[in-house]
């Protein structure tokens, strides 16, 4: 630990933020100074990703054995086999699969200074008594910056390359401020879910008037706009007055009749996003379906938690595809492999259990495919980002990850979606680019002082439990 009682100030956010302007990964090593073949890339205006497995993930193009992505101006300009190159910057994608890259449609950034604090907590009582209330309070800005941007970096280096912030950090504007900041200068791809809260100067929902005119007055930016809150009419019909998405935690069997009263109330709208409904009706399941609902799953969490068990069968059987998230990283994993293992492993095992109780006419067991579907275009559509990313279809942004496969744990390549999906971890990812940029080369991250982000991180951590007088456990 660094020595208590040092607490990040303002002044270390504005200098972190402007020695972190470049960020794109969070690494233990940053990639090779110098490289003529990186700095190419990062100056073409056109870039060829040549002879890779592509996994395009776009039906109507399908996927190639061997095959070229030509970016231009941060797009997808073509793909298909033997592109010719012409002025392009080429990239060498022999041994590797190139395909979308993951999204994950629920996740806590703020949290990033105390990962694995909570490793064996429920959400009730620990959860909630530990992270939502003693160890959230004292947060400062620069603790806000701070756990932000480790969790924006360390999901760009695990291959995520679009997300949504549910911040629920913001006791001040100054916060708020500080949240978005992190993530511009991390350069992911971010919803930014307005969340509460907690004390006196907190100016939740009002403030997103503000933010909105501060930071997000254009769609042709990597940061949207969303609100997050609860089965709450009120929330509901701010969002609806300010025309945001709304982002709904605490969607379960306890709250559904709150949710039948919004749904008569004409309050739910296409694009809502809604986590972890666990143990709702069918009649909730059809609202959800019938309002144009969008389905977030924490699997991982949901299980170690105690939230429920995770409904990725009730969501299929109402004709809703769910998306994957990785919650909270204050106890599990928000690595993409971690998340879509879970997802894969648990509906097979239930329905196989319902097969061994001798139950006929099942529903058909989950392919990787799917779940690769669950964690890149349906996830893409959760965010309101599919006509922009999710699939390498020409037009859509270039939010690509390169995945080696030429390593031990994997090696040979037998089956695309198998391998991506069941045999490898953030080892593998090689490369990512978020609209045609470079943040991750040959698995080292661009343009991040990583010793740099280590002290931030740790003084932030330091300062919030010194002030919470929360007592850690290292060997527990």
């Amino acid at each position: 630990m660094s020595e208590p009682g040092v607490d990040p100030t303002r002044r270390a956010v504005l200098a972190a933020g402007a020695g972190l302007a470049a960020a794109g990964a969070f690494a233990g090593r940053a990639a090779a100074q110098g490289d003529p073949e990186l700095a190419r890339v990062q100056g073409a205006r056109r870039i060829l990703i040549r002879g890779g497995v592509v996994l395009t993930l776009d039906r109507a193009i399908g996927d190639f054995a061997k095959a070229d992505v030509l970016v231009e101006d941060g797009r997808i300009a073509a793909v298909r086999p033997d592109i010719a190159a012409g002025d392009a910057a080429v990239v060498d994608a022999a041994n590797r699969i190139v395909m979308p890259g993951f999204v994950d449609t629920h996740h806590h950034f703020y949290q990033g200074i105390l990962r694995n604090i909570l490793p064996n907590g429920l959400l009730n009582p620990d959860y909630s008594r530990d992270i939502s209330n003693a160890l959230t309070a004292p947060y400062q800005p620069a603790d806000t910056y701070a756990g932000t941007l480790v969790s924006a970096l360390g999901m760009i280096d695990m291959g995520t390359t679009a997300a949504l912030d549910t911040s629920q950090v913001n006791h001040t504007p100054e916060h708020s401020d500080a949240g978005v900041r992190a993530l511009q200068d991390s350069g992911l791809r971010v919803v930014y879910a307005y969340s509460r809260g907690a004390g006196p100067k907190a100016q939740y929902p009002q403030d997103l008037v503000r933010l909105r005119k501060a930071y997000f007055n254009s769609e042709n930016q990597l940061l949207t706009l969303a609100l997050a809150g609860n089965l709450n009419a009120g929330q509901f019909r701010f969002a609806r007055d300010h025309g945001v998405r709304m982002v709904a935690h605490g969607v379960n069997d306890r709250t559904e009749k709150t949710l039948f009263e919004l749904g008569g109330a004409k309050l739910l709208r296409p694009g809502d996003e809604y986590i972890h409904c666990t143990h709702l009706s069918g009649d909730a399941w059809r609202l959800l379906k019938d309002t144009g609902g969008e389905v977030s799953l924490a699997v991982p969490i949901e299980m170690a938690m105690g939230h429920g068990m995770p409904p990725i069968q009730e969501a299929l059987d109402h004709g809703i595809r769910p998306s994957l998230s990785s919650d909270v990283d204050v106890t599990m994993a928000q690595d993409p492999f971690t998340v879509m293992r879970a997802c894969f492993t648990l509906q097979r095992l239930n329905l196989l259990q319902r097969a061994r109780r001798g139950e006929q006419k099942l529903p058909p067991l989950l392919t990787t495919r799917e779940v690769l579907e669950f964690a890149t275009v349906d996830g893409a559509r959760c965010l309101g980002l599919e006509r922009k990313i999710g699939t390498l279809t020409p037009g859509k942004e270039a939010d690509i990850v390169l995945l080696a496969f030429d390593r031990l744990n994997v090696w040979p390549l037998n089956n695309v979606p198998g391998t991506v999906v069941n045999l490898m971890n953030p080892m593998n990812v090689d490369a990512v680019f978020i609209a045609g940029k470079v943040k991750k080369w040959r698995g080292g991250l661009v343009g991040v002082d990583v010793a740099r982000v280590l002290r931030l991180v740790e003084e932030a951590r330091d300062g919030v439990i010194r002030r919470a007088g929360f007592k850690t456990a290292l060997f527990a």
